[in-house]
């Protein structure tokens, strides 16, 4: 029998219906599970147990009289730390944040609220989300379940590790270089970074997406029916348009006909490590298995649109971090500081063209995605790294060397996903990478159910160590 900790999001929804379970029992067990794996991966902030069950209770109610608020009633869930959530400060993963009252819901925290899931607790980020690790000056190391002497990646680092520890089915985090996908990728889970604008954000900003971190495809569409309805802050979404989201599910036939482009070499950063190269052929090989046509690519990234997108980034915040007071600027992580600092000598001509390597990327990027129905490839070179790490190179002047396969679908704003596909000989989950045509985010999803339904046997989840 599973246990109510693991049980997705769509059988605790019909249990409901069916009385059969109650959101206080489901809700309850969460904890209970939370409490045992907490102390191991500090996953949580702001985790308080009577205000979940506050909110179960409510649910409960609803469900008894049969009127439910929304699709996710009762459904335990967790939200990153920097989706703004109403009365609770957003320190963004820093001790350098004043901490101040949020007044009111981002977009995504309010469109989980209407629809009635138990906000069980936020997760934890690093410093401003700069970081694909759980490094933080603000919140504990976070870690990751599968082995907790590695990270859980990041920038949703504690995102991912809840999802694969069983904190509940439903997880929200964000990504604007690969920051919900690289955390599926190392925590083995599934993730869709969708299309920009498809889930409204406040702040939004150029890149940037909310997205849904789950075990499976089907949590996945079921979040999206949430949080892709419209909301005004955001001035980059798209126009409210009835995607059929339930419709996720075109089994394995789904696969049949389509022209499937496989990127082993993103063209710049770190080389791929061969055991997740082999987890992407075999991958590609089950694809073409089930009727697709596998075409290799060659690269269209190159190292100056990376360095160059670095370099902005840097200047970006080494601006903001040059506004702090001295004590404020002190408290933001080492590694952090040194890596904008490098900035500072950038003339105007240097920061225009590193700007200029975003519109290079989308441009070559669509371009070279236009020949394919769809684009796989690995999410990252390795697998999760050591887990006090800022990055897997360790050195500040060349953090971003494992982004090569996500970053470019931030900028040209197409969908891509990160679903498990397989494991290292030590035990270490290995993600694909599924990408689509900007707008084709339900396209994305049905292709990754597809790979879920082909992929071979996975491994049960990980649980908590003997007290």
């Amino acid at each position: 029998m599973t246990a109510l900790h693991d049980l997705p999001a769509h059988d605790l929804i019909a249990a409901y219906r069916q009385r059969t379970l109650s959101p206080v029992e489901v809700t309850q067990a969460v904890l209970a599970h939370i409490e045992r794996w907490e102390p191991h991966i500090r996953a949580t902030y702001l985790l308080r147990p009577e205000a979940a069950l506050a909110q179960a209770r409510a649910s409960e109610a609803r469900w008894l009289r049969g009127e439910p608020m929304g699709a996710l009633d009762g459904v335990p869930s967790t939200i990153k730390e920097n989706i703004a959530t109403q009365g609770d400060p957003t320190p963004l993963g820093t001790a350098a944040v004043e901490l101040v009252p949020a007044a009111a819901d981002a977009p995504p925290a309010a469109r989980m609220r209407e629809a009635g899931a138990v906000i069980v607790a936020k997760t934890t980020m690093p410093d401003y989300g700069m970081l694909s690790s759980g490094l933080s000056t603000f919140h504990p190391l976070s870690r990751n379940p599968w082995d907790t002497r590695k990270g859980p990646g990041g920038s949703s680092a504690g995102g991912g590790a809840a999802a694969a520890a069983g904190y509940g089915p439903l997880h929200i985090g964000t990504d604007i270089g690969g920051s919900l996908r690289l955390p599926a990728s190392w925590c083995g889970i599934f993730s869709l970074k969708p299309s920009l604008g498809r889930i409204p954000i406040d702040p939004p900003y150029t890149g940037r997406a909310a997205g849904p971190m789950t075990r499976t495809v089907a949590d996945a569409a079921l979040m999206m029916q949430v949080l892709s309805q419209p909301d005004a802050r955001d001035s980059m979404s798209l126009p409210a348009q009835d995607i059929a989201w339930s419709q996720f599910n075109k089994g394995a036939e789904r696969l049949r006909g389509l022209r499937i482009g496989l990127l082993l070499d993103a063209g710049c950063g770190l080389p791929v490590e061969p055991e997740v190269k082999a987890a992407v052929e075999r991958a590609a090989k089950l694809m073409e298995a089930a009727g697709a046509t596998i075409v290799p690519m060659v690269p269209f990234m190159t190292q100056a649109m990376l360095d160059g997108m670095d370099h902005f980034w840097r200047m970006r915040s080494h601006t903001d971090l040059k506004a702090l007071p001295a004590q404020q600027r002190d408290k933001v992580l080492p590694y952090i500081r040194t890596w904008a600092d490098s900035a500072a000598g950038m003339s105007g001509t240097e920061v225009f063209n590193a700007s200029h390597q975003f519109h290079l990327t989308r441009v070559n990027t669509v371009k070279a995605c236009s020949a394919f129905d769809y684009v796989i490839s690995p999410v990252a070179p390795m697998p999760a790294f050591q887990a006090e790490l800022p990055s897997p190179t360790n050195d500040p002047l060349r953090p971003l060397e494992h982004i090569g396969f996500t970053v470019p679908f931030n900028m040209s704003e197409q969908p891509a996903a990160s679903v498990n596909c397989g494991y290292t000989r030590s035990g270490l989950p290995i993600g694909l990478q599924i990408a689509g045509a900007r707008f084709d985010d339900l396209g994305v999803l049905q292709v990754a159910h597809a790979f879920e339904l082909i992929r071979e046997p996975q491994r049960a989840w990980p649980q908590p160590p003997a007290a």
